[in-house]
């Protein structure tokens, strides 16, 4: 039976220790380091305070005494360029107001980004930003039984408070652009959609426009990778190999992008004259090489600066607005032109 947790809805070490049928005392040595315990014991004491998202008041209290007020933020991954940009504005925004911050990633695994929610909550966070509206329902309601602000990014959503846009219309734009220029063979190097709503969105941009036009996204013409430059470079091989082969490629972001740039100039195919390849992200180096990358411009800064600011009034208990859209726009450049004819 779960324990009954307090009015505030904070669980106490007794009630972990009820859970598992050892003392109070058990429990702290366990979760303190302060004593022996067994380890089958200490093993059972651990789970049991993650699955009631027992969270340690002491590191809390240090963190208050100190007078440094700390927001945190939950990333889906550090080596991705976007949201370390987005990260680091938010970063430098909250220096300004007297706020610290901390940072964690969650590898795109809820189960991971709830227990890094519980750590930041325990280190004082007063605050969370996190990545995408879909979220473990037992974190958010963590979060708002201690009311503890939070907001999602790099999303729109009606549920909770977000900053950032619609995906699913992104898409639509770079797809639009494809066909306008008289593409009909198109194909996609997407994200992993499993638990990312962003690569879904953009994915169902892209059929979604192409639908309108009376075409469709064969399952030959769709390979989902991780967002590194290899797996661009791989997917796009792989894409290449198909008996009918694309005039034009979507990637999911602009690091799947690069990849298939790097296997084009490996295989001697000429961009855009023999294939056009679009990323989505603009990411500094887009702009840079040569050819210069047609892609989605995302303001990554001003999405982490936007949430830092909403952040700052919720833990002020000043209104601000729920939801926050960020404009972005198509950069059309030098890897897009009419398909060759034949």
């Amino acid at each position: 039976m779960r324990p009954k947790r307090m009015p505030s809805g904070r669980v106490r070490v007794e009630d972990i220790a009820r859970a598992v049928g050892v003392s109070g005392a058990t429990v702290s040595r366990a979760l303190n380091g302060t004593g022996p315990v067994a380890p089958e014991v200490k093993s059972s004491i651990e789970a049991a305070a993650a699955r009631l998202g027992y969270v340690p008041q002491g590191a809390a209290r240090i963190a208050r005494a100190r007078q440094w007020p700390v927001i945190g933020a939950i990333i889906p991954h550090l080596e991705n360029p976007n949201f370390a940009a987005g990260a680091e504005a938010m970063q430098n925004r909250l220096r300004e107001s007297g706020y610290g911050f901390t940072l964690a990633s969650s590898g795109y695994d809820r189960k991971n980004e709830f227990e890094k929610v519980m750590a930041l909550v325990a280190h004082g966070a007063q605050g969370m930003m996190l990545v995408g509206a879909e979220h473990d329902p037992e974190m958010l309601n963590f979060l708002q039984q201690r009311n503890i602000p939070f907001v999602v990014t790099w999303v729109l959503s009606k549920d909770v408070p977000s900053v950032g846009f619609d995906n699913v219309e992104a898409a639509g734009r770079i797809a639009t652009h494809l066909l306008d220029l008289g593409h009909t063979r198109i194909g996609a190097i997407a994200g992993i959609t499993r638990d990312n709503d962003r690569a879904r969105g953009r994915l169902e941009g892209m059929r979604r426009v192409l639908a309108e036009r009376g075409l469709a996204l064969g399952q030959q013409a769709l390979i989902e990778r991780p967002y590194r430059i290899v797996e661009g470079q791989l997917a796009l091989r792989a894409l290449l190999g198909t008996p009918n082969p694309p005039t034009a490629v979507y990637c999911g972001n602009d690091m799947l992008a690069f990849g298939a740039l790097i296997e084009c100039a490996r295989q001697g195919i000429r961009v855009p004259q023999d294939i056009s390849i679009a990323g989505f992200d603009d990411l500094d180096f887009a702009s840079q090489i040569r050819p210069a990358l047609t892609t989605l411009h995302v303001p990554a800064r001003e999405i982490g600066v936007r949430a830092a600011e909403y952040l700052l009034a919720r833990v002020a208990g000043e209104p601000a607005p729920p939801t926050v859209e960020i404009p972005v726009g198509l950069m059309v450049r030098d890897t897009t032109a009419p398909p060759r004819k034949s």
